[in-house]
């Protein structure tokens, strides 16, 4: 996969992970993933500290701040608009919330977070000098991001508002998966959360693509992972399994049966 170097309005274009210990999740997707880290400073004290793979950046990674509590830790998604303050006010209008104003992010972009009207949170991001992940669908890096929610159907017409993304109903074993969709290529998925999942607020969730599901969860548990959905097969998509770092945070990997070229 080459290196990207923009994306469009509406696709997922960043993750970071808000963690408890620094040190501790650096080791572990280091170990997991082959990451390299570079800790840039943010403030006294304070540290992003960018992944790369392959020398192209594909996460981030900060400490959690004590105005956030005992939330746990957790990955954010970022997608990508054309203009922060505008999808703010399209987010506002379309019956979400905008709980971090459009700010300036040094010279990197802007961003505003909004939690849409089912509850789950999303940063959208006005790239500058940083579009995002430079690599994507390549083992070790974002292969996709999937929005769990209360209602799949209200959620789809939102991010169809608030992005312009198409919202396009996928039927698949014993539910229905809504696809979302920018210029006729899929970038995000939408699912219900059901009662076998447990107490679960609505969100966004990430999940990197690896070359074998089995080993790579297995080599997750020896980092000291918890597995929180063993390896499975997504008939016609591939074989995932969910995760839970050392700190806390889930995420998904998957093997894609056949991976965006």
């Amino acid at each position: 996969m080459p290196v990207v170097t923009s994306y469009k309005q509406g696709t997922p274009s960043w993750i970071d992970l808000a963690t408890t210990d620094e040190a501790g999740a650096i080791a572990f997707y280091s170990g997991l993933f082959g990451w390299t880290e570079e800790a840039m400073p943010m403030g006294p004290d304070q540290y992003y500290h960018m992944f790369s793979l392959k020398g192209s950046t594909v996460a981030a990674m900060y400490k959690q701040g004590p105005e956030m509590g005992d939330h746990p830790p957790y990955w954010a998604t970022y997608i990508t608009v054309d203009n922060a303050d505008e999808a703010g006010k399209r987010a506002a209008d379309a019956g979400g919330k905008v709980v971090m104003e459009p700010s300036d992010v040094f010279d990197a972009g802007r961003m505003v977070m909004i939690q849409d009207p089912q509850g789950a949170f999303v940063a959208l991001w006005q790239a500058r000098n940083h579009i995002g992940s430079q690599i994507v669908n390549e083992p070790g890096s974002l292969a996709w991001s999937e929005l769990m929610t209360t209602d799949s159907n209200a959620a789809g017409e939102f991010y169809s508002k608030v992005l312009g993304v198409e919202a396009a109903k996928m039927p698949m074993p014993g539910m229905v998966y809504t696809l979302l969709k920018v210029d006729g290529h899929e970038v995000a998925g939408v699912m219900d959360l059901t009662p076998e999942m447990g107490p679960m607020p609505p969100h966004w969730s990430v999940y990197f693509a690896v070359d074998d599901t089995d080993a790579m969860t297995a080599k997750a548990e020896s980092l000291g992972a918890k597995v929180m959905v063993p390896p499975s097969n997504i008939p016609e998509v591939g074989r995932f399994a969910v995760l839970q770092d050392p700190q806390g945070a889930v995420f998904n990997i998957i093997r894609v049966n056949n991976p965006p070229q």
